[in-house]
């Protein structure tokens, strides 16, 4: 086997040879059908199916009939009945009955990679703060605006990789984002003066913006159905990012750094703090572009993406798509039962999915249109799911603030705690590598908690919220290193808790039809919080240099008293 794999080369089913078994011959294994469509025939309004109980043997005769009634049934229920929908139903099913295997846990790593660089870069960013004061002279309130110009690219990468992956293609963009983030992470390296620094972090956050919805998306369309809960297992990537961002600091900034008296030579004539004597905020960047650049190269020259199928057929590219799958069985060891006579004995004939395949406009008007007053309204069909919608919107948008007002700025609440001296600069990014490396066990452990008695997911994330809001405000009684250490490191133990349910959750109470538009906006009103969050540093932080902790612990229990009146618990409970 090569070791490098050519990333433009197309599938072609011939290329897959023993993985396709007739339908009429194929067997599916009868949890394929355990879903929430057995009763789907409500959901559209019309007669239940009649679904046979599965033999003894715990597999399932698979007929065409049996099949076109169930696309028949989804498509109505999700308001889309088109031969591209139809045929993607179809593809959806084809996966489900592949199951979960090589092909998806490989996904599953690198498309974590996306999820690893979007924090690894926010908390890069953090780390160079005291850095560019020193050197460039803005003041350490103003300095906070670097972290504003990332939020910028990160609010347009996310809008507009979202969009441009269904134009361009999933696998374009699924590359494209990283490649973009690690040219950019290392030009910062170079970085001019401050303005230009602020400019290549804004075109940096272009790139690593776009990674969680083209991420998330891409991975979910390869998703058997019985594993579809494993994209909220992409959230244990996150703290991982930052661990690998405060280790490299440590090693990096306490060394090559100007000496604490020195002042920026933009506002002294005397000895200042010059280039080559603060190369380790530099260093941190080239190094972490490096990695990215790393991360991309794993992804397009030693793993073999397959396009999305849906994306193929959006594009009229029918036999391209059956290929896909067919790759995706043959990687897992597998066999499929899709075939090109298949999709048209369901959607209609390859000419019929040439005229009716998207167009670029329909594609836009398909994603805009998750916002529209149709897609949104469903969200607010009865009194309990209106107020479900409402509270985890507010929720994403407080902790969007919160987040970042505390941990954005930790290394310049860690530096200026102590009111005598500031804190030696070792000593700061040891405690913030200590913090993160605390901190990555709370992810994996909301996967554990969030299932068990008597707790589930209002129980573990409302909890962890009060918690990390406490932790916040203890984090101003003492100026001592070692006391807010403590403290710093349980507050980010809980807080990756918080997190990784929030993730999990949010899906979960939302009804299939209108999943992406509530997650979506979730996601949208985050952003703009995070956006918001440097601007309000600034100026609280002028008035009290403590002000914006406590803005961020108010925000986070002000999150905490709107998930005690979540109305919805989810756990042991099938998605809507």
């Amino acid at each position: 086997m090569p070791l490098f794999i050519n990333p433009f080369r197309k599938a072609d089913v011939s290329d897959f040879e023993g993985v396709y078994t007739p339908l009429a011959d194929y067997r599916r294994r009868s949890s394929a059908n355990d879903r929430s469509d057995i009763k789907s025939g409500e959901l559209a309004g019309e007669k239940k199916l009649d679904v046979s109980p599965a033999p003894s043997n715990g597999y399932s005769a698979y007929t065409i009939d049996a099949l076109r009634a169930e696309i028949e049934v989804e498509s109505v229920a999700s308001g889309h009945d088109t031969a591209y929908d139809r045929k993607s139903i179809v593809i959806n099913k084809a996966i489900t009955d592949i199951g979960m295997g090589r092909y998806q846990w490989s996904l599953f790593a690198l498309c974590g990679f996306g999820w690893l660089a979007d924090n690894m870069w926010l908390q890069g960013v953090a780390l160079t703060l005291p850095a560019l004061t020193q050197e460039f002279g803005p003041s350490e309130t103003q300095v906070r605006y670097t972290t504003c110009a990332l939020f910028i690219g990160l609010c347009l990468g996310a809008s507009f990789w979202g969009v441009a992956s269904d134009i361009i293609g999933r696998r374009l963009a699924f590359n494209m984002t990283l490649f973009i983030a690690g040219v950019f992470g290392l030009a910062v390296g170079g970085g001019p003066n401050w303005i230009g620094t602020c400019g290549l972090y804004a075109a940096l956050g272009v790139g690593v913006g776009g990674n969680l919805p083209v991420d998330g998306a891409l991975f979910l369309e390869f998703l058997p159905f019985a594993s579809s809960g494993l994209l909220t297992g992409l959230s244990v990537w996150w703290p991982i990012g930052q661990l690998i961002a405060s280790l490299v600091a440590w090693g990096f900034l306490p060394t090559y750094k100007c000496a604490d008296d020195l002042e920026s030579c933009n506002i002294t004539t005397g000895a200042c703090c010059t280039r080559s004597q603060n190369m380790g905020w530099r260093y941190l960047n080239i190094t972490l572009g490096a990695m990215t650049l790393v991360m991309f190269t794993c992804r397009f020259f030693l793993f073999h993406l397959y396009e999305s199928p849906k994306f193929l057929l959006s594009q009229g590219r029918q036999p391209e798509a059956v290929a896909a799958v067919h790759g995706i069985a043959y990687k897992n060891r597998k066999q499929t039962w899709l075939s090109e006579d298949v999709l048209n004995e369901i959607g209609g004939t390859a000419s019929a999915v040439e005229k009716e395949h998207l167009s670029m406009g329909e594609i836009v008007k398909r994603n805009l249109g998750k916002f529209s007053t149709q897609r949104i309204g469903p969200l607010f069909r009865t009194k309990k799911l209106g107020l479900m919608t409402c509270l985890i919107w507010f929720c994403w948008t407080t902790i969007g603030m919160g987040y970042p007002l505390f941990n954005a700025f930790l290394p310049q609440y860690l530096a200026n705690s102590n009111s005598e001296q500031p804190t030696a600069p070792s000593v700061v990014y040891r405690n913030y590598a200590i913090t993160s490396i605390v901190g990555v066990p709370g992810a994996l452990i909301a996967y554990f908690t969030v299932n068990m008695k008597y707790i589930g997911r209002k129980g573990t994330i409302a909890s962890s919220t009060l918690i990390t809001g406490i932790l916040v405000f203890c984090f101003t009684i003492s100026s001592d290193p070692t006391f807010q250490l403590a403290f710093t490191c349980l507050e980010a133990f809980f807080q990756n808790i918080m997190y990784g349910v929030l993730y999990a959750y949010t899906p979960e109470v939302f009804p299939a039809p209108n999943r992406g538009t509530g997650t979506g906006i979730a996601s949208c009103l985050n952003r703009i919080a995070g956006l918001c969050a440097p601007i309000v540093a600034v100026n609280a932080g002028q008035a009290d240099p403590k002000a914006p902790i406590y803005a961020s612990g108010g925000l986070f229990l002000a999150a905490f008293v709107a998930m005690c009146l979540f109305p919805i618990e989810t756990k042991g409970k099938q998605s809507l």
